[in-house]
């Protein structure tokens, strides 16, 4: 099931890089080539990070070996065998929303920064509860992805990608705020970068 989603996931992303070069035809608007030198720093990273997400649920289910496999205390606990259950419908979960997000920025949609693509300033549905609902629902999937696998490898992995979020979501921060200036000072004043405010409408 996590295989399932995770693949999905980085199909969903693949499918937006076509979508935004077919109708821009241009790799950097679709964020595919980075131009900005910090991107493309974390584009070293984050190229065999993404590579390594997508072949360790399916290496767990298949290889034997202490930083491949499950460990049985994770299959026959039933409390852990639940949370498995719990974190798979939840990854789930965050497939779907992620495919909202998308549907909602269509073209405005990029993997990298482009000072050559402006787009539109959206504060709506997720957006308006967290500045970057796909990097929240990314880590809550990569989450998912470390509890159900349950490695020390996959642990690892986990690590590094919540560090990259915060990197490329405050990067995308100080460019947001060159391009839409106080209108986007605003909207980093009434929301927080991933998790929503309490009691906020």
């Amino acid at each position: 099931m996590l295989c399932a989603t995770v693949w999905t996931y980085w199909l969903g992303v693949g499918i937006m890089i076509v979508r935004v070069h077919r109708k821009t035809r241009s790799l950097r608007l679709g964020g595919l080539v980075p131009k900005q030198p910090l991107e493309r720093l974390l584009w070293i990273v984050w190229v065999p990070l993404v590579a390594a997400w997508l072949a360790l649920p399916y290496l767990a289910l298949v290889r034997r070996g202490a930083w491949l496999h499950t460990g049985a205390w994770a299959i026959d606990d039933p409390a852990y065998a639940a949370l498995r259950w719990v974190a798979a419908g939840v990854a789930v979960l965050c497939l779907v929303l992620t495919a909202w997000c998308w549907a909602r920025m269509d073209n405005n949609w990029s993997m990298a920064i482009s000072a050559e693509h402006r787009g539109e300033l959206i504060v709506d549905g997720l957006f308006a509860r967290v500045r970057h609902p796909i990097y929240t629902l990314s880590i809550v999937l990569m989450l998912c992805s470390a509890a159900i696998v349950a490695t020390r490898l996959m642990l690892a992995i986990a690590v590094v990608h919540v560090g990259l979020m915060h990197l490329k979501a405050r990067n995308e921060e100080r460019h947001l705020l060159g391009v839409h200036g106080d209108t986007y000072a605003r909207y980093l004043e009434r929301t927080r970068r991933f998790i929503p405010r309490l009691g906020a409408s």
